[in-house]
């Protein structure tokens, strides 16, 4: 599908309770024609990152100096963080409709994760301590080791009945649901509530 529309990875919602759940809603509509893919290229992964907390600006202004130098390298990168992406999405569907996940897809989510872990360090924060990464790294890969780590994370501790999937048809994205009374139904009710009771408005009207 040739997408007409610009990519708004700097300004899609973040929606999802986690920073490994907003990062599997950079696509929307699979399998539909609806369909929408934010991340297009290795500049988009960027743009989303800083978004998405992820990624400090100043490293950005230093990976698009290193993309710029090796570009073939920026696309194998982007290619794996569009794995991880549908990797990630798939194993939080798979919690949610308690199946086991598939064995290609959690490997994946694992070896990223590993590989966050491995260029992780320890640095002082406060009175205490964290896991982080250098800000000035020119490793192509950085934006993707905060998403593997919370991905980890996220899947660890995993309430299968708050990890849900939002039922427009047109839509498809993932989110912890962290409401009191677990009732949370839309992705995001200012979008696709509001299009759901529209469109139910006009089927009443047409009786």
């Amino acid at each position: 599908m040739v997408e007409t529309t610009s990519s708004r990875a700097g300004s899609l919602h973040l929606i999802g309770g986690a920073p490994c759940l907003d990062f599997a809603n950079t696509a929307s509509g699979r399998g539909t024609a609806a369909h929408e893919e934010h991340l297009r290229s290795y500049d988009d992964l960027l743009t989303w990152s800083v978004h998405g907390g992820g990624l400090p600006a100043e490293a950005r202004r230093t990976l698009i100096r290193r993309a710029a130098e090796t570009p073939q390298e920026a696309i194998k990168v982007l290619q794996r963080a569009l794995h991880l992406r549908e990797a990630i999405r798939g194993v939080v569907v798979s919690i949610a409709q308690r199946t086991a996940p598939n064995p290609a897809q959690a490997a994946i989510v694992v070896g990223e994760a590993a590989a966050a872990v491995s260029a992780a360090g320890l640095a002082r924060q406060g009175q205490g301590v964290r896991w982080g990464w250098p800000d000035r790294t020119d490793d192509l890969a950085r934006p993707l080791w905060p998403i593997a780590r919370s991905a980890f994370a996220l899947i660890e501790d995993a309430d299968p009945a708050r990890m849900k999937l939002c039922p427009a048809a047109d839509c498809g994205w993932i989110f912890l649901d962290r409401s009191k009374n677990n009732s949370r139904r839309w992705c995001d009710m200012r979008v696709c509530g509001n299009r759901d009771k529209v469109r139910r408005f006009h089927e009443r009207a047409g009786d």
